[in-house]
């Protein structure tokens, strides 16, 4: 499949501006009201961040007033990753405290490990050194070029299943079964229900090609939701309650993390013992937002025929920095967001979207009771639809070439079934490098894989707590 790279213009119309000039936004075929609206929705549909990340974070992290500093630890490595990514890297991904690794975080490194939240902040730091080193020595691009087009391409779609998964569960749809695993939810609770509305109203408005339909849907969906009081809403004990309204007003003074910043223990973090913990925190990030990035950047088209990425080693870096300074703040990793993919689908190409996302973080730290305002029912169907999108890429995958398509299937499926992007990054290359190699194709297969390949085998044999 041959692809329009991101650096060839795709409108002739002349650039209006030096800002215009620098993000490319005409030469893109895109317009401002455009990308800011491509950054709010994809603020809108990962501020629940702001509420579960510090939820996460609270029972290991033992500060005075905890849970509001942690909330605005998040708004800032929030907006300090995605301001980054962009403005320097001037691409549409955002970036946020990770889900995932900040349960590893809080539960196995503070918790079942015992190490100090200081020197866990410590790890975290040295992880986005380590992202940064190999990214300006060019060592994460290159494993991207080696990374054959078929697992790009199913990357892509991983992606898209993934962020179906999280919707559907969001929604309450797919549900814990202890038989099963998983299991159909109860239609008998209205969240299944408003989110199936906010689907089909929103496919609608996508099928009628509306500008912002996404974006409409969102906020339709969370109006449905505030004006028929039902109880889609987290409460205090977790159980679900109606919308209870602004009670104290639309802006919330922020506390400021005066007990976080800064208090990251390096020194101990670089000790022998903390040796897997370190390692297990740049692994599971590495192949995680690399496999973020790389899908992000198939499906908003910046992947030329060969399946590069123009600015690589620039985007790799500012992950690795919003890492670092997210670590600083007080906070587990700071990695790049799949729900970006649905300002994509708004629209958004260019840096101003992930800009907008930052400056909405920012205006968070006064302004999150307005997120509050927006229940996992109403961005659900935001993540299903632009899923559905991404499940394109499925359809250029040489499945008919079973070592092709094999690795291919590996990546897509075991993104949700282990409900992580890098499981099933890294499975596809083990398995690709693997059946090629048996096959008497090996020669087929860049050296910078196999490396890659005995690498991630060694991570799952002796980090297998991560």
């Amino acid at each position: 499949m041959t692809q329009t790279k991101a650096t060839e213009p795709v409108a002739t119309s002349k650039p209006i501006s030096g800002f215009d000039r620098y993000f490319g936004i005409t030469a893109l075929g895109s317009n401002i009201p455009r990308e800011l609206r491509a950054g709010f929705t994809t603020w809108l549909t990962m501020s629940y961040i702001l509420f579960v990340n510090p939820q996460v974070l609270s029972g290991a992290i033992t500060v005075p007033n905890g849970f509001n500093q942690l909330l605005t630890t998040t708004c800032l490595a929030a907006a300090f990753g995605s301001l980054a990514m962009g403005i320097v890297a001037r691409y549409p991904f955002a970036q946020a405290p990770g889900m995932g690794l900040n349960a590893f975080f809080a539960y196995s490194v503070v918790g079942a490990m015992g190490y100090p939240w200081q020197t866990a902040l410590g790890a975290v730091f040295v992880s986005g050194v380590l992202f940064v080193v190999l990214s300006v020595a060019g060592a994460r691009q290159a494993i991207v070029k080696a990374i054959p087009l078929s697992l790009k391409f199913a990357i892509t779609a991983g992606i898209g299943a993934f962020l179906a998964f999280l919707g559907f569960k969001s929604a309450g749809i797919v549900v814990v079964n202890e038989a099963t695993l998983v299991g159909l939810g109860s239609f008998t609770h209205p969240t299944a229900w408003l989110a199936i509305i906010g689907l089909v109203g929103t496919a609608v408005l996508m099928h009628k090609k509306i500008k912002g339909a996404i974006l409409y849907g969102i906020i339709g969906t969370s109006l449905i939701a505030i004006i028929t009081r039902i109880p889609v809403y987290s409460g205090p004990d977790g159980t679900l309650v109606p919308f209870a309204g602004f009670a104290n007003g639309i802006i919330g003074l922020p506390v400021w993390p005066t007990d976080l910043i800064g208090q990251l223990d390096i020194g101990a973090a670089l000790g022998l013992g903390l040796f897997s913990v370190v390692f297990t925190f740049f692994f599971v990030d590495f192949f995680d937002a690399t496999g973020t990035l790389t899908g992000l950047a198939q499906r908003a088209g910046y992947l030329d025929a060969k399946g590069d990425m123009p600015r690589a080693r620039l985007t790799f870096s500012m992950d690795g920095l919003a890492a670092m300074f997210g670590a600083f703040v007080g906070t587990s990793t700071t990695t790049a967001y799949v729900e970006s993919a649905s300002g994509i689908e708004e629209g958004g190409k260019t840096g101003v979207t992930a800009s907008t996302v930052g400056i909405l973080f920012i205006v968070s730290t006064f302004l999150w009771p307005i997120a509050g305002a927006v229940p996992g029912a109403a961005t659900a169907p935001a993540l299903i639809l632009v899923g559905a999108l991404m499940m394109q890429a499925a359809k250029d995958i040489e499945w008919v070439d079973l070592s092709e398509g094999v690795p291919a299937f590996l990546t897509v499926i075991l993104m949700p079934l282990t409900f992580s992007i890098a499981n099933g990054v890294s499975f596809g290359v083990i398995a690709y490098c693997a059946i090629k190699l048996l096959s008497g194709e090996g020669r087929k297969v860049s050296p910078i894989l196999y490396v890659v390949a005995l690498l991630l085998i060694a991570r799952y044999v002796f980090l297998a707590e991560g």
